[in-house]
């Protein structure tokens, strides 16, 4: 039985698609026909990596797959709007739904194999799919203060996928940290035999971390929005010569200033996800940020 590592960051890759681009990627949506096909893999001694999406997907989605397609001979790709874990109905209600553009990405990139359930098929109203797991305090700061009971629905649909899926790896992006800190520690209190691996953000030219929310953005939008990257590069060229609060004040007031509103703009233990005192090169240390730009809420992060 594999049993869970450390998570492992690697660098990112622009997407150019492969020569499998022109292969099939083959389409279920219930599990059966799909599980049957990923035990005969495992069967035969053949790794099968597994990239968790809600679609709408990108260039970053596109390098999860490409990246896992490297190391793996089969990947699986799942596409769920899940919602228990939106606190904001209207939220969900917005979130965009572009499968056939989906499908193309995934092809494109070389997927296997991609899972698109239905509500029902996640969630079965015969079987309890919710969690008791204490996540030690990781879903109580940043994205958990301002979005509560998001990570429960979070750890809820990945635990979930990751039984009917069972793959050997879990493919997740560096973007949402927080998310796959929890995950991680998911993995680990929960004994799942699965190994996390996490890739690079992946990143507009001008900086600007891609999401499926920034198509929600005005032209406009989209270039104000890379002062995001430019604050957090300007906080990390400082970081020896303020204190962790001044680094956090100036991140705030300068996003402030560029026309957004930010939630926050913190400074934690890599691991811990707890606040740090001061930086002295002893623990990694990252530094997360929440914003609303043009009613679109964006988050990012980069390694101190």
């Amino acid at each position: 039985m594999q049993h869970c590592k450390n998570v492992k960051v690697t660098h990112k890759e622009k997407w150019l698609p492969f020569a499998q681009s022109f292969l099939m990627t083959k389409v279920f949506h219930t599990i059966d026909q799909l599980a049957e096909l990923i035990y005969s893999h495992k069967k035969e001694g053949q790794t099968v990596a597994f990239v968790p999406t809600m679609g709408a997907l990108h260039e970053g989605h596109a390098s999860l797959i490409i990246e896992a397609k490297k190391k793996h001979p089969i990947v699986v790709s799942s596409i769920f709007v899940n919602p228990t874990q939106f606190n904001d109905p209207s939220d969900l209600e917005k979130y965009p739904r572009t499968l056939e553009k989906d499908t193309i990405i995934c092809r494109e990139a070389g997927l296997d194999y991609l899972y698109v359930p239905t509500v029902h098929e996640i969630y079965p109203p015969s079987f309890n799919t919710t969690l008791d797991l204490d996540l030690n305090g990781l879903d109580l700061v940043m994205e958990g203060k301002f979005r509560p009971g998001h990570f429960d629905g979070v750890c809820q649909v990945v635990k979930r996928l990751l039984d009917l899926v069972m793959p050997t790896h879990l493919y997740m992006g560096q973007k949402d940290f927080q998310q796959f800190t929890i995950i991680q520690y998911m993995l680990h209190q929960l004994k799942i035999p699965v190994e996390l691996v996490v890739i690079e953000t992946s990143r507009e030219k001008s900086g600007l971390a891609r999401s499926s929310r920034n198509t929600r953005l005005s032209p406009a939008g989209i270039k104000k929005a890379s002062v995001i990257y430019r604050t957090m590069s300007a906080i990390k060229e400082k970081q020896n010569t303020l204190s962790v609060p001044e680094l956090e004040n100036y991140g705030m007031k300068r996003l402030k200033r560029a026309g957004f509103e930010p939630e926050y703009v913190t400074i934690s233990d890599s691991k811990t996800l707890k606040a740090v005192e001061k930086l002295d090169g002893k623990k990694s240390a990252v530094l997360c940020l929440a914003a609303w730009l043009e009613g679109v809420r964006l988050i990012d992060n980069i390694l101190l």
